[in-house]
């Protein structure tokens, strides 16, 4: 059933190349509806799992003659992550209600990217996996190289460039890993019960996960991910955000640590003070939390704050995989369901209800324009949002970064501290851009300057959120609440299947 999330999506976005040209409103409505089914299969599917089982949806020879099959299945894990797909491609779809150009291509290039993330969440065997994830750079190059913004053709192209160069070193290390095994397949529980050398997987280990954390937006190599969501469309931004960075950090944890969990073993000397990949990461981790709240701070373009503040958030996920503790990994999987909510929360907020309506994100700019009386509902949403995402209790955010946190401390007690300084810097940029857009004091001079340069009478109103773009905003901050009131809600998923056969190598490695 759970294989129809994809198919329904493949099916709309065929359907809406075939719809007449200049029908707007029935490629919103078939896009919404497709949107909606897709989720509806999900939740079905998420409340009758059967506690630690791991669901065989489909499994039929694909090219028999290199042992690849066309294997979809599901555990807790992948349940959650199909589950916040589905949720975001309704909100985007309802935030995107005002596309006019190109409008059934917009949404059939939608359509064609959420299917495909569907695709690698629910798949099984690796080849299968790589198709589905390479497809996933298609729709998203052309959403921000035509409906984009500032550099949208630099920041496609940067996007896709990084992507591809990530992709590569992911099949360099599925190839050898095909071939050291000897077993003749692809099958990711076959793999992972293969015999691989210590020395091997110390080889493989980094390569693929690197190769998938390119895309969670791993310090060093994150720079794609600013330019490209500010680039993007708003619709763009959320996926991006919400969907397509938990790709990486989904391949970083199902890929790279289960087939290759003694790669995170100790090499048995020490380089610069790391002894360990696990180390690394860990750091490169820090780092990124710390960075990414550090450059937010000073950004004076509002969609830019948001850009380095998912950079951030992402670095709590891939930090919470090396913690290799049961806390510490569950949280990574809530954080990416957290994040993945709130940041498309975040960027519809800013993209959608303030730039659309202003044509500016400069904070200096937007700050005499009085945004908390002339458009409420977007102050609103962007508090709570805020709010949300610097940890308040009551939020998602606020489970996983505590779970995160303590899976960190009982690892690494001394980092964790430079976690806590991430946070606190968190809550400063947060609080700074929110003063600057929403609640600057205005002043008579700059506000007839403004409305000036920009060719309006300054007592022109801004144009009222819409009904869409209400309900999309009450479907995130709604499940943001629930996972953060009621969080056994996904934790009784994600523990079992942390306890599954298909993660033996980690438990019995550095398992903690």
């Amino acid at each position: 059933m759970l294989a129809w999330t994809i198919y329904i999506s493949f099916l709309a976005a065929l359907l809406l190349l075939l719809l007449p040209k200049n029908n707007a409103a029935a490629a919103r409505l078939l896009a919404l509806l497709a949107a909606i089914a897709g989720f509806a299969v999900a939740l079905t599917a998420f409340i009758h799992h059967r506690t630690g089982e791991l669901l065989t949806i489909a499994r039929i020879p694909w090219i028999p003659s290199l042992g690849i099959e066309y294997h979809l299945a599901a555990d807790g894990i992948s349940l959650c992550l199909v589950l916040l797909t589905g949720i975001v491609a309704i909100a985007g779809i309802l935030f995107s209600w005002n596309i006019q150009h190109r409008t059934k291509e917009f949404f059939a290039f939608y359509l064609l990217l959420i299917g495909s993330v569907y695709g690698v969440f629910l798949s099984y065997d690796l080849f299968l996996l790589f198709v589905f994830y390479e497809i996933v750079i298609i729709p998203k190059y052309f959403l921000i190289a035509i409906w984009g913004s500032t550099r949208k053709e630099y920041g496609a192209m940067k996007l896709a460039l990084y992507s591809f160069v990530g992709s590569a070193m992911v099949l360099v290390g599925l190839i050898a890993a095909y071939v050291a095994s000897g077993l003749h397949t692809m099958s990711l529980t076959g793999l992972a019960q293969a015999h691989f050398s210590q020395h091997f997987q110390l080889m493989a280990f980094p390569l693929v996960f690197v190769g998938f954390a390119i895309l969670a937006g791993l310090w060093p190599f994150h720079t794609w991910a600013p330019t490209g969501h500010v680039a993007a469309p708003t619709v763009a931004s959320m996926l991006l955000a919400g969907v397509v960075m938990k790709l990486g950090a989904y391949g970083c944890l199902r890929i790279a640590m289960t087939l290759f969990p003694l790669g995170l073993s100790p090499w048995g000397f020490h380089i610069l003070g790391f002894g360990s990949w696990r180390d690394v990461f860990a750091i490169l981790a820090i780092i990124g939390i710390v960075y990414g709240a550090s450059v937010a701070l000073v950004q004076k373009d509002f969609k830019f704050v948001i850009g380095y503040s998912s950079v951030s958030h992402m670095g709590f996920i891939l930090l919470g995989l090396m913690t290799l503790n049961q806390i510490g990994l569950s949280g990574a999987i809530i954080q990416m369901v957290s994040h993945g909510i709130l940041a498309g929360l975040l960027f519809a907020t800013v993209g959608r209800m303030v730039y659309d309506r202003t044509h500016t994100r400069d904070l200096k700019t937007l700050g005499p324009m009085n945004l908390n009386k002339a458009i409420p509902f977007a102050a609103i949403t962007f508090v709570i949002a805020g709010m949300a995402s610097m940890g308040l209790p009551g939020f998602s955010g606020f489970v996983a970064e505590l779970m995160i946190l303590i899976g960190a401390w009982r690892t690494f007690p001394i980092l964790a501290l430079c976690v806590g300084l991430g946070i606190l810097i968190g809550i400063v940029y947060v609080w700074r851009a929110m003063q600057k857009a929403f609640f600057a004091e205005p002043t008579h001079t700059s506000t007839v300057a403004h409305h000036e340069a920009n060719g309006h009478h300054a007592s022109e109103a801004l144009p009222p959120i819409t009904l869409p773009e209400r309900l999309g905003a009450i479907l995130l901050i709604a499940t943001s609440v629930t996972i953060g009131i009621y969080p056994q809600i996904l934790l009784k998923l994600i523990v079992p299947a942390f306890n599954s056969p298909l993660f033996d190598g980690i438990r019995r490695g550095s398992w903690q």
